[in-house]
């Protein structure tokens, strides 16, 4: 493929324009990367994608995903700001200093607390389906696979084990379609969503990010980094 690596808090991508893709191949080549981003068109300060999950299913979200795609873009054409539009949502990018980008991700919806297979947990939409479980994030590969498949999320779950420890939230997620990742855009938003935080940090094994919280909409900021 024609493709470029790139790194976002180590939650690795493939960005490729070589579609159209289906799911034999993108598990064929998605190699040791968290899912391929497929690039549908773009100009000079917008891109379309889909997102691929390593098991070949197709993700409607990626907080990480979409900031390595306007950073993409940013790095090709100069863009300042960047649209990325992904699964009926527009995601608005702005290039910081280094490596960082803030994104304006969008509305974000908090249900009310639930349980399924013994474990408590918030439902949260950001796009795509999250389940945040307050706890302590090293119960993460048990409590994971358990949510991810469960019968109350028809479509599977990302699943997120998660402990504010004050200054910060320490999290783990469990993506689906990728079992545990290093980091994850749209789960640090549904983790600070969940927990109701307005402004704070989310530290991934990763790395942390930074979500702020406004009437109902998130607003994301971290790096994106081409490796090759």
């Amino acid at each position: 493929m024609r493709s470029s690596r790139w790194n976002a808090q180590v939650n690795l991508y493939l960005v490729t324009e070589d579609g159209p893709l289906d799911a034999d191949r993108v598990r064929a080549e998605v190699g040791d990367t968290d899912g391929i981003l497929e690039v549908f068109a773009s100009g000079d300060d917008w891109v379309e994608i889909g997102i691929w999950n390593p098991d070949g299913s197709r993700a409607e979200m990626s907080g990480n995903g979409t900031r390595i795609a306007a950073r993409w873009l940013a790095d090709r054409t100069g863009a300042d700001q960047v649209t990325v539009r992904v699964g009926g949502r527009d995601v608005r990018a702005k290039m910081l200093d280094g490596p960082l980008v803030e994104q304006d991700i969008g509305a974000v919806v908090v249900q009310q607390p639930d349980e399924a297979a013994g474990v408590r947990f918030t439902a949260v939409d950001v796009g795509n389906p999250h389940a945040v479980v307050e706890g302590d994030p090293a119960d993460l590969p048990a409590i994971g696979p358990l949510l991810e498949t469960n019968e109350r999320f028809p479509d599977r779950t990302n699943v997120q084990v998660a402990q504010w420890t004050g200054e910060e939230i320490v999290a783990r997620v469990w993506e689906r379609g990728a079992g545990e990742t290093a980091s994850s855009g749209s789960s640090a938003v549904a983790v600070a969503a969940a927990f109701g935080a307005e402004a704070v940090t989310v530290r991934f094994p990763g790395g942390p990010l930074d979500v702020r919280i406004e009437d109902g909409r998130a607003f994301l900021t971290g790096p994106a980094v081409r490796v090759e």
